[in-house]
């Protein structure tokens, strides 16, 4: 179960060999990206009141999808950590309440790993093959992992599972935010991201000379000083 920003997910995944990789059975997400389109950017908010209406059935869809009952769920997993208070809070409580009704284990989870360990799934159900481009095997230890994920623009050295060190993170804004931000002051739509990819594709790369953060570690992030440039611009 996963509420740490705008979007309200549930997925029913089976490990059956951790050397062999994860099987997706079913994957359904309800998003409230329209209702922060008018702000330029997510209200948190607005983003839990969007959760507490969309979280039991997202969770019902996804089980049902999978052609599963609750007597075949070994566990219960939910984002804790790291995201917006408020929609954090409706997952948690909600697996919780539902660990504590069907007896199940829960298992509280940092979202900024599991983006790393999505790269584990390596299989789905015929039904979902179409939609999913997976990986044919696990990735190998050690490797590198560059997470870009909301608030977090993270680089990570990983010896093994869990024994991993922080190499270079963002100083300030996170390169989403930014391009939001960015997005807000060129008029163009949420989100930023594709909005700005778009433009950037018919526009003139020499155009502009933004300016580049000198920082303490080479392999920290800074979006705040190429953010103010571009409205002083």
């Amino acid at each position: 179960i996963e509420t740490s920003c705008d979007e309200t997910s549930a997925s029913i995944v089976e490990l059956r060999d951790v050397h062999v990789g994860a099987t997706l059975h079913s994957l359904v997400t309800n998003s409230s990206m329209d209702l922060h389109a008018m702000y330029g950017g997510v209200v948190p908010e607005v983003a839990a009141r969007s959760h507490i209406e969309a979280i039991i059935p997202v969770i019902e869809q996804a089980i049902n999808e999978a052609e599963l009952s609750w007597d075949d769920i070994d566990a219960i997993a939910v984002t804790y950590a790291a995201g917006l208070g408020g929609c954090l809070l409706v997952g948690v409580m909600t697996a919780r309440t539902l660990a504590i009704a069907h007896n199940k284990p829960l298992y509280a989870i940092n979202h900024v790993e599991a983006h790393i360990y999505a790269s584990f799934i390596t299989s789905c159900t015929p039904r979902l093959s179409t939609t999913y481009t997976l990986r044919a095997s696990i990735p190998s230890m050690p490797m590198l992992g560059l997470i870009v994920s909301g608030g977090h623009s993270q680089l990570v050295i990983w010896r093994n599972h869990f024994d991993y060190t922080l190499l270079g993170q963002t100083r300030d804004d996170a390169i989403g935010e930014a391009f939001d931000k960015v997005a807000k002051i060129l008029g163009l739509p949420y989100p930023g991201g594709p909005s700005v990819e778009q433009k950037a594709k018919v526009g003139d790369p020499y155009a502009f000379q933004f300016p580049k953060a000198k920082l303490p570690s080479k392999y920290d992030y800074s979006f705040s000083g190429p953010k103010t440039a571009v409205l002083r611009a």
